[in-house]
């Protein structure tokens, strides 16, 4: 029985690397692209007016098919669900810069969300379950794999772009080799199966009422981190008046703050479980925001974005295991908050752009702190993937 134990923990440790290894693949592609948005641009003939039309549609293809991933993992398994997900998703890599115009990149722009959102909510679903089984806290350090394949990604890209290197073979070659690690540490994951008497999920469900309400706080979180993601830099040079190669060093700094959050988030949220995690974080970005805001030198402002990754770094992880754990379909509950994360992902950089014309950049970092206060408020609702409140309740009660 020993043995078996022993052997079951050997399987899941080596499940929970494997899973990690494909957020990193994932967050590869992501890296990858966003390095040679500039070449597809100049290749494909837009305008910068059709290239942000353009950019819209991985989050519309997403939104629009991540419900589709609980039916084929039902169908298929876990693990060859998320082996073809995730081939689809390394291979559209190569799509973008292939378009010869806008209608052809927005088609492309299509498919390249449609697979990420697909295999997104595969490989999330997959996590928790991992999680789960540990009984410990891991989504923080999935999703700062995700965050390092990201930076992996968009260094190998820097590169590239800098040789001159035509973004048509890069993807193309990029595109291979992540399919190839992907479908190698794929093998590595839980082959969950449905039961044969099992009903199949719907193809396209709206997702549980609880999900909604995870969702809400995953979208402040989300607001949040892209708006400093793509704001930061044009915020020190325009308000604050630095320099070019300061402002872009903050917003790498901010990208490296999530990722280091992210990896070593785990022990944090096993210490203090999700809720406290969240609502303390929620503080530190809200902080952070008003620095931001009332930022009278740049050194205050880079303080600021800095608080700001620190604070929502964890957000997005513990919504997913939230959601995960709301119900009796992982996959469909994590598809919606995933819908309404990616959602807050795509209006957020358009947001603040549209405050600011309107008013100031000032001002739309004002409602950046407001929505990072709005995780504070909103913390509780993330007690169902808690698993420290589920322990101490536990034990509790057994000593009465």
């Amino acid at each position: 029985m020993a043995q078996d134990v022993a052997f079951g923990k050997e399987r899941l440790k080596r499940a929970r690397y494997a899973v990690a290894a494909v957020f990193c693949v994932h967050g590869a592609v992501t890296g990858s692209f966003a390095t040679r948005i500039p070449w597809i641009q100049e290749h494909a003939g837009v305008s910068a007016g059709q290239l942000g039309l353009a950019l819209a549609f991985p989050a519309i293809g997403a939104s629009l098919v991540m419900p589709l991933a609980s039916a084929i993992s039902h169908r298929f398994g876990a693990r060859a669900a998320l082996r073809g997900l995730l081939a689809l998703w390394t291979l559209s890599l190569a799509l973008p810069s292939l378009a010869p115009n806008v209608y052809a990149l927005c088609a492309a722009l299509f498919v390249y969300g449609a697979t990420a959102g697909m295999s997104d909510v595969a490989m999330n679903a997959l996590g928790v379950e991992v999680e789960n089984r540990l009984d410990k806290s891991i989504m923080s350090s999935l999703h700062g794999m995700w965050s390092a394949g990201a930076l992996i990604g968009s260094a190998t890209g820097t590169l590239a772009a800098h040789l001159g290197g035509d973004a048509r073979l890069h993807h193309l070659a990029a595109a291979i080799v992540l399919t190839v690690l992907g479908a190698v540490f794929c093998q590595g994951v839980l082959d969950l199966r449905s039961a044969p008497d099992e009903e199949p999920p719907p193809r396209f469900a709206l997702p549980p009422r609880s999900a909604l309400v995870i969702g809400l706080v995953g979208f402040c979180g989300v607001f949040a981190e892209g708006a400093s993601l793509d704001w930061s830099a044009v915020y020190l040079k325009e308000q604050l008046g630095t320099s070019a190669g300061l402002a872009a060093a903050s917003t790498t700094a901010f990208a490296l703050t999530m990722a280091v959050t992210r990896l070593v988030g785990d022990k944090v949220v096993d210490r203090f479980g999700a809720v406290r995690t969240v609502r303390v974080g929620g503080l530190a970005a809200t902080l952070g925001g008003a620095l931001v805001v009332l930022a009278p030198h740049p050194a205050v402002a880079l303080a600021g974005f800095g608080l700001i990754g620190l604070g929502v770094a964890a957000v997005v992880p513990l919504a997913f295991a939230a959601a995960g754990r709301s119900g009796p379909n992982p996959s469909q509950a994590i598809a919606g908050v995933a819908t309404i994360t990616y959602t807050s992902g795509l209006i957020a950089p358009s947001a603040i752009g549209g405050v600011a014309d309107v008013t100031s950049l000032t001002v739309s970092f004002g409602l950046v702190t407001l929505l990072a206060f709005g995780l504070v408020l909103g913390a509780g609702v993330l007690r169902t993937g808690d698993r420290t409140a589920a322990r101490s309740d536990a034990g509790a009660e057994a000593r009465r």
